[in-house]
């Protein structure tokens, strides 16, 4: 049994060749909703070895077969047998030609899989893996950076593991600094003193590391919420000063405009707001002085609530509206500032390439929705009831008092006025020949009829998250596919 999904990439057929060559291919092709975690992508199309943990201890081995490799145009990976670990696939054939045809200026993909999985399993898979892969050529053209050093901290996150493999396929270098032993492509990184050296040779930064938010508030987790952001940032952008790199890009939090604004529209310059995680974001994004102090450019990711099945508030709600017990939070009328995760991997590399970019960005959709509305359409997308009212118990006791407040019922209502309004043209970060770059606001937040339009994608494309609430349902989609096969 076979199946071949074909499609056709506005790009040269030495550009998407060169893609799948880079590291992180891998990584941007595999679905969200697919279950397993990538440990060893194939260090060459000809003869590597790719290897994907799966749920129960299971592994999926795929080693490149040289007989069916035509540099430029062809390779050809099988599953085998390795180890116990992957005996209970044996039954499963897989061997998967990647076929690539030029047509003119742009290339024609064709995926030939033999194999007794369904096409029905399969199907949505390709059409993801075409699209993502157009998509970030599409990207990367459009910014016409030269190739950038980019040192990054948090790299092993939901953030990091996304925008690393983004940037390495768009032929960026990505150093990861690491707190442990430093393996191939890292520094070792002490947070609260970092070495004299570690930015030699960087480019642009990007901070990304903190302690995860989620947890009940009480001292000990206040304490480790803000000791992880504000010292090791204004250390890292002191040495980013003295290194002087060309950029300094931080995360940052919606958090900072409280936890309750009513229906305020707040755009990157409203004021801070009050309670505990709107003083440490506050406190965040002051920490990043030395560095703009020193001429250096920098960013501040003000980031919404992350949409993705691989992690985030969706993997946590996700098992409750399968269970059918999922509906309205605290009454459902508070604000809800979301972003699909290929939106914010595409607002970081706005920030590092573009030096148009400086200060605060809201990375969150134009249009929030209500958590009721949230609440519905996740519901929906999942084919589950959401009209019970979730009561306010369980996050109580999961978050306590103070974090239920700030996190399971905090309500903004953010706009991304820095990613829509238009900025003069100018190159971005080394562009190639020095030429001016076209305004590209429209790029990353798609606005407008023609925007939207362009990014409505398939169920199994990349989202859209640039329309509401119709446009909630395609980063949910995602979940829908994960829930078919749990």
């Amino acid at each position: 049994m076979s199946i071949e999904h074909r499609s056709i990439v506005p790009a040269p057929i030495g550009e998407v060749w060169a893609w799948h060559e880079r590291p992180g291919a891998f990584q941007r092709l595999q679905p969200p909703w697919m279950p397993g975690r990538i440990v060893q992508e194939a260090d060459s199309l000809e003869d590597g070895r790719a290897e994907l943990a799966l749920p129960a201890g299971q592994r999926w081995i795929a080693r490149h077969d040289p007989a069916g490799y035509r540099r430029g145009s062809s390779f050809v990976d099988e599953r085998v047998d390795e180890g116990l670990a992957s005996l209970a696939l044996s039954p499963v054939r897989w061997r998967h030609e990647h076929r690539f045809v030029a047509e003119g200026d742009t290339t024609r993909v064709v995926d030939h899989v033999t194999t007794p999985i369904g096409s029905r399993a399969l199907r949505p898979m390709f059409a993801y893996r075409h699209r993502q892969l157009a998509d970030d050529i599409a990207r990367h053209r459009a910014a016409a950076s030269a190739p950038l050093r980019i040192a990054m901290t948090g790299a092993s996150g939901l953030v990091g593991t996304a925008l690393a493999a983004f940037l390495t396929t768009g032929g960026h270098e990505v150093v990861r600094l690491v707190r442990g032993e430093p393996g191939p492509g890292e520094r070792r990184w002490a947070p609260d003193a970092p070495a004299t050296g570690l930015l030699d040779g960087i480019d642009v930064v990007v901070h990304l590391a903190g302690a995860s938010i989620f947890g009940r508030f009480d001292d000990e987790h206040r304490a480790r919420i803000r000791d992880s952001r504000v010292g090791p940032t204004r250390a890292l952008a002191e040495l980013a000063a003295a290194a002087g790199v060309r950029a300094f890009v931080s995360a940052s939090a919606i958090g900072i405009y409280g936890a309750d604004r009513g229906d305020e529209v707040l755009d990157e310059s409203a004021s801070a707001g009050e309670g505990f995680l709107a003083e440490v974001v506050e406190a965040w994004e002051a920490a990043t002085a030395p560095a703009a102090s020193a001429g250096v450019r920098t960013a501040q990711i003000r980031t919404g609530i992350v949409q993705s099945p691989r992690g985030g508030t969706l993997q946590v709600f996700r098992p409750l509206w399968s269970a059918g017990l999922g509906g309205p939070l605290g009454g459902g009328r508070q604000w809800q500032s979301w972003i699909d995760l290929d939106d914010l991997v595409d607002a970081y590399h706005l920030a590092i390439v573009d030096d148009r970019v400086s200060g605060p960005v809201n990375a969150v959709a134009p249009e929030p929705v209500r958590q009721g509305e949230y609440a519905r359409v996740l519901g929906a997308v999942l084919r589950r009831p959401a009209v019970i009212p979730t009561p306010s118990l369980a996050p109580r006791a999961l978050l306590g008092e103070e974090g239920m407040r700030e996190l399971a019922l905090a309500s903004q209502r953010v706009a991304p006025a820095a990613l829509v309004e238009p900025r003069p043209p100018v190159p971005p970060a080394g562009a190639r020949g020095g030429a001016a770059a076209p305004a590209r606001a429209s790029r990353v937040a798609r606005l407008g009829a023609a925007g939207s339009a362009a990014r409505q994608r398939s169920r199994g494309g990349r989202a859209c998250l640039w329309t509401t609430p119709a446009a909630l349902r395609l980063p949910l989609v995602h979940s829908e596919h994960a829930l078919s096969r749990s």
